[in-house]
């Protein structure tokens, strides 16, 4: 089995629906690769032979997520790409309208207008022809920039090309200068700084690794370059209003600080390697093209935990023998979100969270400090010998359930298919979400080890 992680079919409001494949045919014709928390900058194209047929491939980047669309041609800088359309928009010689009237079209019925640019955009038509035209809603009758913003992905001359094709007119002078006052800061401006050693990825949001001669050099990997990989951009924290909710149990919610987690249950220390699903794509690249984005050898780090069990804060809102009849799996959900508030969540396998052997932490220290923000100030779920992806940074809620997380990352991607795959029809809900790694490896701090 390869290792293959899932295209995020998301907007900027969220995972796209994954019936996009039905309608595979008409981005075919380039191949479309299509990933989650991508830059234009930072990826690599997937190429395809076929007809000249594109348009499907807007939605990601209307939606501005990181629906990357990487054709295999046209590798333009966005300078290039942003005179353009700033000259296509001085010579047109179309109406303008103010903020209000554009505000009126968010509707199929009443018609879906966008404006980015000052251009004001009817995508009606685009919006009805594509399944997850329901997501794009969400930016109808407002502007693009902060959704696109959230992803540096929309600055392809290909893909500007296209939006401006359903250019119906200028938005006032007046309402451009309000919307200018009003414009989003980048999401990622209050991202922390880096060490500048680390192998970049991907930059919005930040993916990096370690260079490996430096990553062997210790067992414990530094937490400065222990390798990064986020969805979203890292969340602001205040401490003094920060509580984590665990919900779903018998007792009740039960709602825990930072403090309460150190003073309430006994403190747990571990040493467990972390390893991003995609680790070693590269390799798998080079023997055939495979989806996401191309890390090395070293998205894999070692660091020492510490931090109270799960299973003791789970017993402590109210597990027992009565929740274990019916309840099946634990749902994370974190504190980065997108634009519409959408949350990174996973969940994992209920007898993992609560087994005594299961050394399922939630984290407050790594390497003997606070834990660093871009590895989940303040609490994060450390899961030894599972997927990274489940290892929840900035964790806000705890919820037991009988289901999985519905979260995109849990149902659509990170999941294993075989080479063979097609991928312009496959059933990513067919597949079960990918939990245990080969080779993880764990250790108490009583020196007891045991492969994940």
């Amino acid at each position: 089995m390869l290792l293959l992680r899932r295209c995020h079919s998301l907007t900027g409001f969220g995972p796209l629906n994954t019936q996009r494949h039905q309608v595979a045919p008409a981005v075919r014709s380039y191949a479309v690769r299509l990933w989650s928390s991508s830059s234009s900058d930072d990826q690599r194209s997937y190429q395809g032979t076929h007809g000249p047929s594109w348009r499907h491939g807007l939605a990601g980047l209307l939606a501005g997520t990181g629906a990357v669309l990487a054709y295999g041609f046209h590798q333009h800088k966005a300078e290039r790409a942003e005179s353009r359309v700033q000259t296509i928009e001085k010579t047109s010689s179309l109406p303008v309208y103010s903020q209000e009237e554009v505000t009126k079209h968010r509707s199929l019925e009443d018609g879906v207008w966008v404006t980015y640019k000052g251009g004001v955009y009817d995508i009606t038509k685009f919006v009805a022809m594509h399944p997850g035209g329901d997501k794009i809603l969400l930016a109808a009758g407002g502007a693009l920039e902060p959704f696109w913003a959230l992803y540096a992905v929309h600055n392809q001359e290909h893909v500007l090309e296209i939006l401006s094709e359903y250019k119906v007119g200028e938005l006032s002078a007046e309402d451009q200068k309000k919307q200018q006052a009003l414009k989003s800061s980048d999401p990622y401006s209050s991202d922390p700084e880096r060490h500048p050693v680390l192998r970049i990825n991907n930059l919005k949001p930040f993916n990096a690794e370690p260079p490996p001669e430096i990553l062997s050099d210790s067992y414990i990997t530094p937490s400065a370059i222990f390798f990064k990989r986020n969805h979203l951009p890292v969340p602001r924290v205040d401490l003094a209003s920060y509580r984590l909710h665990v919900e779903g149990l018998p007792g009740g919610e039960l709602t825990l600080s930072l403090e309460d987690l150190k003073t309430r249950f006994p403190k747990h220390t571990i040493t467990a390697t972390l390893q991003c699903a995609g680790n070693r794509r590269s390799e798998m690249n080079k023997v055939k093209q495979v989806k996401g984005l191309n890390w090395g050898i070293a998205a894999i780090s070692n660091a020492t935990w510490s931090g109270a069990k799960l299973r003791d804060v789970l017993l402590a809102a109210g597990y027992g023998p009565d929740v274990a009849k019916w309840a099946r799996h634990v749902q994370f959900e974190g504190l980065d979100k997108d634009v519409t508030g959408t949350t990174y969540g996973a969940s994992i396998p209920l007898n993992k969270a609560v087994s005594e052997e299961g050394d399922v932490l939630l984290a407050y220290e790594m390497n003997g400090e606070e834990l660093p923000a871009d590895h989940g100030f303040p609490v994060r779920v450390v899961v030894p010998g599972t997927v990274g992806a489940r290892n929840v940074k900035w964790l806000g809620k705890i919820i037991v359930s009988a289901e999985e997380s519905s979260s995109h990352w849990q149902q659509n991607d990170y999941k294993g298919f075989s080479p063979g795959t097609d991928w312009d029809t496959v059933d990513f809900k067919s597949a079960p979400a990918i939990q245990e790694l080969a080779h993880s490896v764990r250790h108490h701090h009583t020196g007891r080890r045991r492969c994940g």
